[in-house]
């Protein structure tokens, strides 16, 4: 879901984070009675950072990361390009392994 015009969004720390999960994941705490502890206005955020504790993935927000549109060089538009596809290969291991649909993006609509 886009966000919404006025929208803010909360910004948590690496600690709260982990506790968050720990309290989760250790001591049984419910999704309400964390999002009440920390202020989080959202469950599915706490289930993010469970997955990505699990999936032993970093808790960093790449919202926004991405957002430089001009170049002094073609060379310098190429390597920003390139290092954004390695990034969402990183978040998205299943997109561009043998038979997804990246990969078969170089083939010939023709080959079977």
């Amino acid at each position: 879901m886009p966000a919404k015009k006025g929208q803010t969004f909360n910004q948590y720390s690496e600690e709260t984070k982990k506790e968050a999960v720990r309290l989760r994941l250790k001591e049984g705490w419910t999704y309400s009675r964390i999002m009440e502890k920390f202020g989080i206005k959202s469950e599915s955020q706490i289930i993010t950072w469970v997955r990505k504790s699990r999936n032993g993935e970093s808790f960093e927000d790449y919202r926004g990361r991405w957002t430089k549109k001009h170049f002094s060089s073609a060379e310098e538009e190429n390597a920003y390009l390139k290092a954004q596809v390695e990034d969402l290969k990183k978040l998205n291991p299943n997109l561009h392994g043998e038979g997804s649909w990246i990969s078969k993006l170089g083939a010939s609509p023709f080959e079977k």
